[in-house]
């Protein structure tokens, strides 16, 4: 017969086990974030994985992207949208409003605003013991010969990115380096569309499943 005191352990080893809460992952962004929940989005398709390798009681995936977002609509949204959710990691993947608006509608943000509100996101987040990884803008056309008008500004605004994470010690995905180097590889007719987006900007199927790759590779514990 066991001991009260081992059986008490064991069956407190196996609930605690059987309770153990899913680390909530949660993806703050624009429209490219909002399609990733859409059937073949990278968040999806990570979702899936999940699925098939018995991993979905660990891991919980929350997409609140908002089509047109830049940098102060997150900073205004984030308690509802994102420390109400109490999250354990925030993905922060924003900028390509911030930039493309400027020549759409003239309504884009000022590249020092953005550090200052970007950095504040940050720092709120961490604040709440939340663990941050940020994202560097893709791309705004796909060609590769650096005639995509708004590659200047995007360029700028990944610099800014890269330097406010190591400011304030959070991490990086670089994906406006990994859309580059992929696009050279793979873009040999200069096209500005149809290599990982089919617009310039939002992801097709191979770049969702690039997206969802690199983010798996970062964030998901096998």
């Amino acid at each position: 017969m066991l001991p009260y005191v081992f059986v008490l352990a064991l069956m407190t080893t196996v609930f605690e086990s059987n309770n153990t809460k899913p680390k909530r992952i949660l993806f703050f962004g624009d429209s490219i974030t909002e399609m990733g929940v859409k059937e073949k989005g990278y968040i999806s398709l990570m979702n899936e994985k999940l699925n098939k390798k018995g991993l979905e009681q660990k891991y919980q995936l929350i997409g609140s992207g908002i089509g047109g977002n830049k940098v102060y609509d997150l900073f205004f949204r984030m308690e509802l949208d994102v420390l109400a959710q109490q999250p354990d990691i925030v993905v922060i993947w924003i900028g390509i409003n911030d930039v493309w608006h400027k020549s759409m509608f003239g309504t884009g943000t000022d590249l020092h605003k953005f550090e200052t509100m970007y950095a504040d996101i940050i720092q709120r987040l961490q604040k709440k013991g939340i663990k941050v990884y940020c994202c560097t803008p893709g791309c705004i056309g796909e060609k590769t010969d650096f005639s995509n008008s708004q590659d200047g500004d995007l360029n700028e605004f990944s610099k800014v990115i890269r330097k406010t994470v190591v400011l304030n010690k959070a991490d990086i995905i670089d994906f406006r380096k990994t859309f580059q180097e992929h696009n050279l590889r793979n873009n040999k007719d200069n096209l500005t569309q149809g290599i990982l987006t089919y617009d310039g900007v939002h992801l097709n199927d191979a770049g969702n499943q690039l997206v969802a790759d690199i983010m798996w590779d970062t964030l998901i514990e096998n």
